[in-house]
This record gives structure tokens, sequence and C-alpha cells, in this order.
């Protein structure tokens, strides 16, 4: 009885360590253009008058809930979220010149952005106030533009040619 409980405990640790070491591999083989067409076209421009270049929203939260079509919309921002933030992973691991304070910033955006979205679904789905689910949208959205603004300073800085590519993709 006990080897059997050491050996399943054993198996499962080692299925945990193969599956970590194939999405490790699978992260450090990604090229740029893999990660821009992993991008979910948004088409939230409508929140702000300039969508990709500076934070901050020009509608209220019954509007933003609208503009970017509810729920659907916000599991577009937790991909692009997750994404972008394998964005500024693969600058840090293919740059010297990146700006650490930028990508650290990056980072902090896709997580908080990420646990927002997974806020605002639950809320929604416990069929919680539409006035705070709506609420908590427009935070997301919000934090959602300033984070592709900031990826936009990134790739102005570090790489002007990707630019085109990913003002296309978002």
């Amino acid at each position: 009885m006990i080897f059997t409980l050491q050996f399943a405990a054993f198996a499962v640790v080692a299925i945990f360590l193969a599956r970590w070491r194939w999405s490790l591999r699978r992260r450090n083989m990604q090229t740029w253009d893999s990660l821009v067409t992993q991008l979910r076209p948004d088409r939230f421009q409508g929140l702000t008058d300039h969508f990709l270049e500076r934070e901050g929203l020009n509608t209220s939260p019954e509007e933003t809930w609208e503009c970017i079509h509810g729920v659907r919309g916000l599991l577009t921002i937790y991909h692009n979220a997750g994404v972008m933030l394998e964005m500024a992973d693969y600058a840090s691991r293919n740059s010297d010149l990146v700006n650490p304070q930028l990508l650290a910033a990056l980072r902090n955006d896709a997580m908080q952005i990420r646990v927002g979205v997974l806020a605002a679904w639950a809320k929604y789905t416990f069929n919680s106030s539409s006035e705070i689910v709506r609420l908590n949208a427009f935070q997301v959205a919000s934090m959602y533009t300033g984070m592709a603004a900031r990826m936009m300073q990134l790739l102005r800085e570090n790489a002007s040619p990707l630019v085109p590519d990913f003002v296309a993709a978002m």
C-alpha cells in the first residue's frame, strides 16, 4: 500500500516536471511572428481616442461593457494579456537593451489584468450586481489600454520595424 502511494506520488511529480520542461522548450522556440499571430483582434479602439498610445478611457463603465462585448471581450483581454506577457519575456530573452522597469511594468500589468478578468468573470457567473461587474470590466479595460501603450513603447524603443505587425494584430 505504501509502495503504491510512493509510486503514484513519484509518477505525478515526474509528469509535472516533464510537462514543465516541454512548455519551457516550446516557449524558447517561439518567434516574434508566432507571438503576434497569437494575439486575438480586440477592436476596442472605441474605448479611447489614442488606443495603443496612452492609457485611460473615454467611456463610462456601461459604455465600456458594451464596447468590449461583455464577457467575450473580457476573455479576449485575458488571452491578449498573456500573449503580451510572453512578448515581454521574449524581448528580455533576446535583447540586452530593454528597459527593465518597462518589462517589470508589463509583467505586473499582465498579472493584474488576468486576475481582474477572473474576478469579473466570477462575479458575472455568480450573478453579482451588474454594476460591479461593469466597474471591474472598466478597470480591466483601463489597465489593458495602459499595457498596450507600454508594449508600443517597448517596441518603438527596441524594435521599430515590428510596430506595424503589432498594431495590425491589435
